[in-house]
């Protein structure tokens, strides 16, 4: 392959649910090499997608009420929306119900059927609908007297159907040879070996159609049969670049340069995939590599174990840089992780917020004060200098080194070395002491330039982890435009332009108080659990709950208390904040009726609360009491009033 194109993917993501933070981990991490690799010269093309082709979807079609097609429809548009917020910049989405994709599918099959690689025979075995995989005997575990499959350790069921068989065996050798004499085909070295000994193992030819469900691409030669998914979705790296339907974009891109996969779906990219290559004969990626997985704290992020991390919400909180720098620079890549938002929140305070956002503060505010905003030219050169940039070059080669290896956390912590060692600088040549004596102020000049022309540098290298950051520095620091034309040989020592303005903007990564958020957490959690309270009325009446009694009942203290004031709580569009008179003192509520009555609306109405309830802090505001509301089935809600004026304060008996 010439070395002027790179081809990267990720694997096509299956729309049963929502994508967790462990499906984020694997783009953006082939986004980052991806603008890398475009910052380099490189003609790039990017792929993710989904797979949305199977007995799972269609099962989870008929459980939501709705057609496979509509009910991965809506799935799909949430995967975009994720990669939209991160800034994932794809240059295409490919989706297995295409028309495109399912005629060359339909070839590819048929190509391989008149080949002799596909023939027609009996399956009996043990199948896994979530991973949508078979296991032979050999391979199932056994947990509690059940077998179960090996990578979700869910349960199996036993299958026997009329199928179409790939003969994997017949490109065993092939493939074994390959992959002994072309190590760099299988990274990390760990997952090889795991390779070679499966295969050495030997390989059973693979099933590669079904007839126990309709959701999928036809069998060209049966229509009694749907393409099985190891043909249908790993195909997608080739129809996607116009395999059959534009030889010459597909002749110069493949083959690719990186598939980037998690290490549970290593073997379908290793194996299955290579030799369908084989008997196809086009030439076989460069590279697949296997990354770790991102764990919860109780293991693999799984829908099903209601285990796992939600991006959008951390996404909200704490911004797209933040968690593309955590994801990147927090678990070397190829190896398990666990995420912790607490370790999120440390590195964004001491890396992006201190060592970053700190030293652009410090730097640009004494260009302010000391040379009127506007960046000085360089003197004379000694020897800290001369460390200093001596260091930007050799960090520069080496985050070459290690993004050429995908060694992110690396290539970030040789970054963040230099980051911490120009932090080092202003204290070696305490600018705030040159600035005192009119003869060293051509020494300033000098070490006030490096200070920018240091941060400069740190914004191009950046450029392919964060998305937005690059850019605020190149602002502050009056080189936006230098910085978006900015390619990688422009993070060589010298470029800074000289007497431009700066300016001292807001902070980029604002520190984040550890206590402060969780108790946002909780507040956020409380609130939700009001929301559920309001709607569980939304489909039908609640059945009368069991019978108390009348000394159970005495133990609500509900009085009438009359609203003082009302206004709405920031960032919620639920919540109402009351001042209420109950007669015997002034109290807070935190209402959740803001949906169904204006602020200005219920000041001065009387209305039943609980006054004895365990007071109880609701986003963030604390709430001594309870009111009392009704709702009907289709959402209508009354406050509890009472029938004519009494005093505040009276109990309800």
């Amino acid at each position: 392959m010439s070395r002027d194109t790179y081809y990267v993917t990720t694997p096509i993501y299956y729309p049963s649910d929502k994508l967790h933070i462990g499906h984020a981990y694997t783009t953006v991490a082939a986004d980052t090499i991806a603008r890398y690799k475009k910052m380099q010269g490189y003609d790039t093309m990017f792929l993710t997608g989904s797979d949305e082709h199977g007995q799972k979807i269609e099962r989870k079609a008929q459980e939501a009420g709705k057609e496979p097609k509509e009910y991965v429809d809506q799935i799909v548009a949430t995967f975009k929306d994720l990669w939209d917020k991160l800034d994932i910049d794809y240059d295409y989405f490919i989706r297995t119900t295409e028309e495109r994709h399912e005629k060359v599918v339909q070839k590819i099959f048929k190509k391989l059927y008149d080949k002799g690689d596909i023939y027609k025979g009996n399956y009996e075995g043990w199948y896994c609908t979530p991973c949508e995989a078979f296991w032979t005997e050999r391979q199932l575990e056994e947990e509690n007297g059940e077998k179960v499959c090996p990578d979700c350790h869910r349960p199996v069921e036993w299958v026997e159907e009329e199928s179409y068989f790939f003969k994997m065996s017949k490109y065993a050798d092939r493939l074994l040879e390959h992959i002994k004499t072309h190590p760099e085909f299988i990274e990390p070295e760990s997952r090889r070996n795991e390779m070679i000994n499966f295969i050495e193992n030997g390989l059973d030819d693979l099933s590669v159609s079904r007839t126990t469900f309709d959701w999928g691409v036809p069998v060209p030669i049966d229509e009694d049969h749907v393409i099985y998914v190891w043909i249908d979705a790993l195909s997608n790296y080739i129809t996607a670049i116009g395999y059959e339907t534009d030889q010459e974009k597909f002749e110069h891109y493949w083959p690719a340069d990186l598939h980037l996969v998690g290490k549970d779906i290593l073997r379908f990219h290793t194996v299955i995939w290579p030799i369908i290559l084989m008997a196809l004969e086009l030439d076989l990626p460069e590279q697949v590599f296997g990354h770790g997985w991102l764990l919860s704290e109780t293991g693999k992020m799984s829908k099903s174990k209601g285990n796992v991390v939600d991006p959008v919400v951390l996404i909200n909180d704490f911004g797209k840089d933040a968690i593309r720098y955590y994801l990147l620079r927090e678990v070397a890549f190829g190896t398990d992780g666990k995420y912790s938002t607490e370790a999120l929140i440390q590195r964004i305070n001491s890396d992006l917020a201190n060592d970053l956002g700190n030293l652009l503060n410090r730097t640009v505010s004494m260009v302010e004060q000391y040379f009127d905003s506007e960046i000085p030219k360089p003197g004379a050169e000694e020897a800290v200098d001369k460390e200093l940039i001596d260091l930007a070059a050799q960090t520069k080669k080496e985050v070459e080194a290690e993004m050429e290896e995908l060694k992110y956390t690396a290539a970030l912590e040789k970054i963040w070395n230099f980051v911490r060692r120009t932090n080092k600088y202003i204290d070696q040549t305490t600018p705030w002491i040159l600035a005192r004596e009119e003869e060293k102020r051509e020494r300033l000049k000098t070490v006030l330039y490096n200070l920018l022309e240091s941060l400069r540098i740190t914004a191009v290298m950046l450029k392919p982890f964060l998305i937005e950051a690059p850019y605020k520095m190149g602002e502050q620091l009056g080189q936006l435009a230098a910085i978006e034309a900015a390619d990688w040989e422009a993070a060589n020592w010298g470029a800074l332009k000289t007497g431009v303005k700066v300016y001292n903007g807001e902070p980029m990564f604002p520190r984040i108080d550890l206590e402060e958020y969780f108790e946002k957490i909780e507040s956020r959690k409380k609130e939700n659990e009001i929301e559920k309270n309001e709607e569980v009325n939304d489909l039908d009446l609640v059945d009368i709950k069991d019978r108390i009694t009348f000394e159970e009942f005495m133990d609500a203290d509900i009085r009438v208390a009359e609203i003082l004031e009302a206004e709405k709580i920031e960032g919620s569009n639920k919540l109402l904040k009351l001042k209420v008179d109950i007669g015997l003192e002034e109290r807070q509520l935190v209402a959740g009726i803001a949906k169904h009555f204006a602020a200005e609306d219920v000041i001065g109405r009387k209305i039943l609360i609980v006054a004895n309830l365990e007071p109880a802090t609701i986003f963030g505001v604390k709430s001594e009491g309870m009111i009392l509301a009704a709702s009907d089935p289709e959402g209508n809600m009354v406050l509890s009033t009472v029938s004519s004026d009494i005093a505040n304060g009276s109990q309800v008996k």
